[in-house]
């Protein structure tokens, strides 16, 4: 039997009803009972909060540099590593194809239960518990985060080349969808309007493929 009392005590958090951490830890290759919609209601969450912050934090950056802030913040990568320092992956429930396929390793699926836990936490004590969790595990990230040193993505920096040239924004779109379920990558394509040449980019995600793909075309063009 997992001890989740442990990962309460990392969480530094108890939950009221425990049947929403165990959802929350639940992939969908278990079955119908999954967090996916803890997730979504998670994400949403955790962009406001950390837009909240943000907007507090820096009374005087632009909208595009808080938007860059909030994105190097909520990206898979960092939820996957704040989910890590959890050690989230001991306590997912997994199918047995995910288990054979280090699934319980995996950031789009660690990225996904600490999503899916921070939508738990609203529903079991509401918003202000959900925001004060957020704002502990995001404490050191938001004490050292800064708009002199925010690398942009590619995305960000394809858009903002093509603005400065005036010429239209980019179009992405999905190629291809390759593997099983538990495996699947994303083949998206980079077009730019009056560009006569596009990119493709692969990822674990439609998010990840894109910036594959803007990052290919940046390469195209030198940048």
């Amino acid at each position: 039997m997992v001890d989740l009392d442990k990962l309460s005590r990392r969480l530094q958090y108890s939950f009221q009803n425990i049947a929403l951490l165990n959802q929350a830890l639940t992939h969908r290759s278990i079955g119908a009972n999954n967090n996916e919609r803890l997730e979504f209601l998670g994400d949403s969450i955790l962009n406001f909060v950390i837009a909240a912050q943000l907007f507090q934090q820096f009374p005087g950056e632009s909208e595009g540099v808080l938007s860059r802030l909030r994105a190097s913040l909520v990206k898979g990568e960092t939820l996957a590593l704040l989910a890590k320092d959890l050690e989230l992956g001991d306590y997912l429930s997994l199918g047995q194809g995910e288990m054979k396929s280090g699934g319980f390793r995996r950031e789009s699926i660690l990225a996904d239960a600490f999503e899916a836990i921070i939508g738990a936490v609203y529903l079991d004590r509401g918003f202000d518990q959900a925001r004060a969790l957020l704002l502990r595990l995001f404490a050191a990230r938001l004490k050292i985060i800064s708009p002199d040193v925010t690398i942009k993505d590619p995305k960000t920096r394809l858009q903002e080349h093509l603005q400065g040239c005036k010429k239209e924004l980019p179009s992405y779109t999905l190629v291809s969808l390759e593997g099983e379920a538990h495996e699947q990558q994303f083949v998206v394509s980079c077009q730019i309007k009056g560009v006569d040449q596009l990119t493709e980019g692969k990822g674990s995600s439609r998010r990840k493929a894109e910036q594959a793909a803007a990052q290919n075309f940046l390469e195209k063009l030198g940048l």
